[in-house]
């Protein structure tokens, strides 16, 4: 006698093929999501050899009817994947976490506080600035903010207020 599925799987859950559907599509549509990356953050993901090589193959490939083939080929293998790490870092680049829209608004208020402040050596937000982040290069901040502060007044280009911004940016991420 052939066991009826109730009496087989009591403790699984029953799935439903239209959730299983539905989160196989999920899995390939963030495999296709991958194909679209450049190739460095595609390097930071950590992705296992294989999907590695198939998303790498999915670029070079030229056919739409080969790249559909090759975008299933991914969506088989993200099945084996655990895909939360990747959708969180892919959230993360595409300016959906909160926290790292925080932390740039929070650059920017720092760029426009040194920039107004023009590269004072006493300012009051340069000396905030590096009492938060002790090994800034207090020298090239004042620098930078002195520069760009006489850009906005001369109304040139904001060359000095995107390397300050730049500098900024580059300090408060290593400190995390």
């Amino acid at each position: 006698m052939i066991p009826s599925m109730q009496e087989h799987d009591t403790d699984q859950p029953l799935i439903s093929k239209t959730k299983l559907k539905a989160e196989a599509d999920a899995k390939q549509a963030l495999g296709k999501l991958l194909i679209d990356l450049p190739l460095d953050k595609i390097d930071q993901l950590n992705l296992p050899e294989e999907l590695l090589d198939a998303v790498l193959e999915a670029k070079r490939i030229k056919s739409n009817s080969a790249l559909r083939r090759q975008v299933q080929y991914i969506g088989r293998l993200m099945r084996e994947v655990d895909p939360e790490p990747i959708q969180t870092q892919l959230d993360r680049w595409n300016g959906k976490d909160q926290q790292e829209n925080a932390r740039f608004h929070a650059m920017e208020k720092w760029r426009d506080r040194l920039i107004e402040e023009g590269g004072r050596p006493n300012s009051e937000a340069l000396q905030a600035f590096v009492a938060k982040y002790p090994d800034a290069d207090i020298q090239q901040l004042r620098n930078l903010s002195r520069n760009a502060h006489k850009e906005l007044a001369g109304n040139k280009p904001p060359k000095n207020s995107r390397e300050l911004f730049k500098c900024i940016r580059e300090i408060i991420e290593r400190t995390i």
